[in-house]
This record gives structure tokens, C-alpha cells and sequence, in this order.
């Protein structure tokens, strides 16, 4: 006799009767998947809790629930703190991912040499025997007599440990490699990895545990499993960076207790990771100095000023269709630009090959970003460097007029703690606008002349 089985769809979590090539819910094309339905059991995220909810079920009234401020507490990392919105939050789960070696594991294990001063942690590894995590924190000089190491994959015997333990963080590394023994699927498939985060959830709400649980990534970047994963956890964190480059960036995609735009800036070593507090230097070592088709602009990364160098290189093309490559910069936006440069700057670039790149691994997505791409893609067509003293902050229409942008004063702050000199704006930039001492501003209408200017 067959076993009964179940369709649902890995983008969304939705359920089917039956297999189809695109999702009614979330229209994603393949993502449906055939699993051996469940058996009526008694889930893991209900043994998490059992005994808490029991006549604990009544709907209260909304003007009855207390309004107490949330406790966060400093994890020892300011710029892991920054992006979490001012710490971690007591009750919380936190969903760590990213690319393998990046630093997942040696962020979590650093954090604990702060935690265990405070509070009580449990480390559990489905990955590295108890053995493995000790020579590692020796290695990065971790040490702390409230970490509590635990190798083990079985939920029900991490959520026993827990309740014997009552840690008040709780560290998993990593999901995928946790599963529940009443269910048929192997560890890591989607109905383990959704059932196990939910338990750990439970045990978050119900118990006032901290939870980090750092997860895996597929080919395209995201997260591994069912995207409902991301809706379950309070705050899904990215930490990002090239293998060949040592610094690495940590961003918040979700975040229930803070802002989802901070970013942290680590520099990965032989000791671990080190904290970077100023970005905008890092980002701009080793820049060419009277090279052409290069420019500075600040951008804000939540309510950090980031100064980010913006590369351009334009040479004659050999095929019919000129080639695109953007690496840091949308590609449909800088295509815009080299429209607008075209037909509002006078300069013959679709006849050219554009490669466009932004230094230190970061992407560039806000408009503020566009003036200094304009002044790059003219520096190197007309082979003419730009100022080493001069950024450029705006943003550029599609009749080539130039924009203001929001927070420009903390970004002219930044621009002249840096050293430069002049600041390439656009005209109009509000009525209160205080402008540092040594500052020049330029302050242009549109890109011709920004151009006649440069």
C-alpha cells in the first residue's frame, strides 16, 4: 500500500492536494515538492511548551496587555549589537545566515565570551564534537564558566537539556542539521527544518530564552528551507562577504525590535572577527589617486554615513550590442544613468562597453548613489580624472535634473571628517542645512552642468 503524501511549495509553505508547476499562493514556478504526510503526532514545538499553555488559552483584552519596554542586553560586539537594534532581546530568536566559512559560527562562539559574564549559555553544535568547539574558542581566546557545550542533532534532547539547564541564551548551529525523531524526513529537509525552528520558537516565547540559530544558505543566497522560515524568527541577519576579501558585513533582512537598513562591518583574522567602527576609511584604502573613472559618494546605511568609492571603466565596443556588467549597483538603474548621461550630458556612450563596480563589497540601492556614478561614467569616456577632494551626492531624474537626498547634513559631516574638500550637491538642499567648516559646496541644477563643472 502507498504511503499517503503531501505537496507544498518551498517558496511559501502553501499546501496542494496534488503536484503543479507553479504555486497558486505566491505564483513561484517548480517550488512544489512531494513529502510522506505526518501521522497525527505530538510536535516538538508542543512538548517545548507542554505544561505552560495548559489553562493558560483566553483571549485578553488589548487595553489589559501591558505595554513594559522590552529587555535587551549587550551581546559584546558593538557593531552585531547596532544591527540588532541596540542588542539582543530577552525572549527573541535570531536567524544567523550566510555562505559557508564566512564566519557564522566564530561570530556566535565570540559573542559568548561577553555573554557567559551575565548570563548562562548553551552552545549546541550538530556540526563539531564538544571537543572541536573547545579548541576553537581556545584559539580565539573564548573563555567563560557559564558556557555549557552540547553536540547533538536530536531536538527532543536539546529541548531536554534545556529545560534540566535553563540557559538564558541559547546558541544552534546549525538548523539544518537538527531533527525531530517522530518525523519520517531526514534532517535538513523542509518539514524538519520548519518543525524544529517552531519548537525553538516555543521555547523562546515561553521560556524567555534567547535563541541564536544560524542557518544555511542555497545557491542564490537566501536562507535554505521554506521562505516561511524567515517569518517565524524575530530577526534574520545576512553576514556577507567575498572568501578572497577579510572583511565581511553583517545586515539585518527582518527585524522586529529595530530598523532593518544598519549594517556591521567585521575584518575576519587569524584571532576571529574584529570589529571595523569606521567603515568609510576601510572602504576607502588603496584608492587611485588622478585616475579617471572613479568618484566618492556617502550613502546611509541605517543611520551611518558610509562613504563608498564608485568605478566606471567605458571602452569601445566590438560587438553589435554594447556589454552591461554592473557588481555592487543595480543593473537597471545604472543602464538608466547611461541613458540619461547619453541624451541629457551630450556624451556617446551606448557606442561603449560599461563595466561598473563599487568597492569593499557593498551594494549601493538608494538614489544618493547616482551623481557619483554620472561623474565616473564621464571621467573615464572623456579619460579625465576627477578631483581626489571632491564626492558627489544626489539624485539624477530622467530629464537629467539633480535631487535632493534625505539626511545630507550627517552625510557632509562625514564627507569632511574624511578629508574632502568639495561636495558636489545638487541645487536645491533644504532650507536648514548646516554646512562644516572647510566644506566647499557645489551646488548644481542638472548633469551638464555638473559635467561643465568637473
Amino acid at each position: 500500500m502507498k504511503a499517503k503524501t503531501m505537496f507544498y511549495c518551498t517558496e511559501c509553505g502553501n499546501e496542494l492536494p496534488k503536484w503543479a508547476g507553479q504555486c497558486p499562493a505566491c505564483k513561484a514556478w517548480n517550488t512544489i515538492v512531494e513529502q510522506p504526510a505526518e501521522t497525527k503526532r505530538k510536535s516538538s514545538a508542543a512538548v517545548a511548551t507542554a505544561g505552560e499553555r495548559r489553562g493558560s488559552i483566553k483571549p485578553r483584552l488589548m487595553d489589559e496587555v501591558e505595554t513594559t519596554r522590552e529587555l535587551r542586553f549587550q551581546t559584546g560586539m558593538n557593531e552585531l549589537d547596532r544591527v540588532l537594534g541596540g542588542g539582543a532581546v530577552q525572549g527573541s530568536l535570531v536567524l544567523v545566515g550566510g555562505a559557508p566559512g564566512i564566519g557564522k559560527s566564530t561570530l556566535m562562539l565570540q559573542i559568548c565570551q561577553n555573554l557567559c559574564r551575565f548570563a548562562k549559555v548553551l552552545y549546541v553544535s550538530g556540526e563539531e564534537s564538544e571537543r572541536q568547539i573547545k579548541l576553537r574558542a581556545e584559539r580565539l581566546g573564548v573563555r567563560g564558566q557559564e558556557l555549557y557545550l552540547l553536540a547533538e542533532t536530536n531536538l527532543d534532547d536539546v529541548v531536554e537539556a534545556v529545560t534540566a539547564l535553563q540557559p538564558d541564551v541559547l546558541i544552534v548551529d546549525s538548523i539544518q542539521t537538527m531533527y525531530n525523531g517522530e518525523l519520517s524526513a531526514a534532517p535538513g529537509s523542509i518539514g524538519q527544518v520548519k518543525d524544529c525552528t517552531m519548537a525553538l520558537m516555543n521555547l523562546a516565547k515561553g521560556r524567555g530564552v534567547t535563541v541564536f540559530v544560524i542557518g544555511h544558505v542555497n545557491k542564490e543566497g537566501s536562507i535554505a528551507g521554506p521562505k516561511v522560515l524567515e517569518h517565524m524568527v524575530d530577526c534574520v541577519l545576512y553576514f556577507e562577504g567575498e572568501q578572497q576579501n577579510s572583511y565581511r558585513i553583517l545586515r539585518a533582512a527582518k527585524n522586529r525590535f529595530g530598523a532593518t537598513n544598519e549594517i556591521g562591518v567585521f575584518e575576519m583574522g587569524d584571532a576571529g572577527l574584529t570589529e571595523v567602527p569606521n567603515p568609510s576609511e576601510m572602504l576607502l584604502a588603496g584608492r587611485p589617486q588622478d585616475t579617471p573613472g572613479t568618484c566618492v559618494t556617502c550613502v546611509m546605511e541605517g543611520v551611518r554615513p558610509v562613504l563608498a568609492e564608485v568605478q566606471a571603466l567605458l571602452a569601445p565596443t566590438s560587438f553589435n550590442v554594447p556589454r552591461r556588467t554592473c557588481n555592487g549597483f543595480d543593473f537597471n538603474r545604472a543602464n538608466l544613468l547611461l541613458a540619461v548621461l547619453e541624451k541629457r550630458g551630450g556624451l556617446m556612450v551606448s557606442s561603449c562597453d560599461a563595466y561598473i563596480n563599487v568597492i569593499g563589497g557593498l551594494n549601493l540601492d538608494e538614489p544618493a548613489a547616482d551623481l557619483a556614478m554620472v561623474v565616473a561614467l564621464a571621467s573615464s569616456f572623456r579619460d579625465r580624472p576627477v578631483p581626489g577632494d571632491l564626492a558627489a551626492i544626489g539624485e539624477v531624474g530622467l530629464t537629467g535634473e539633480l535631487r535632493s537626498v534625505n539626511a545630507l547634513g550627517q552625510r557632509l559631516s562625514e564627507v569632511h571628517r574624511l578629508g574632502f574638500t568639495k561636495c558636489l550637491v545638487p541645487q536645491r538642499t533644504g532650507a536648514k542645512l548646516e554646512v562644516p567648516d572647510g566644506l566647499q559646496l557645489i551646488k548644481v541644477r542638472n548633469i551638464r552642468e555638473a559635467l561643465a563643472f568637473l
